[in-house]
């Protein structure tokens, strides 16, 4: 899974999490994002973890987790 495949993936589910928009509020880029090779167990489901290359603006650069059959986020429960 490749930054561009999870983006187009998620964004046919109608989430806004890579819309322009909201990716120039923050001052991100797609060159900024990469995905790890292999996924991630997060609350028992199987994710991709979406990870920042660098911090960007308001010190953002925590890892966000979308399910792998569906694409929904999933949020880490404390």
């Amino acid at each position: 899974m490749t930054p561009s495949e999870l983006k187009e993936r998620v964004t046919q589910i109608g989430n806004w999490y890579f819309s322009r928009s909201s990716m120039k509020f923050f001052g991100d880029t797609m060159s900024n994002y990469g995905v790890r090779s292999k996924p991630v167990k997060i609350n028992g489901v199987d994710c991709w973890e979406l990870y920042r290359k660098k911090s960007v603006r308001g010190g953002l650069s925590g890892s966000a987790y979308f399910n792998c059959e569906t694409f929904e986020r999933v949020h880490k429960l404390a």
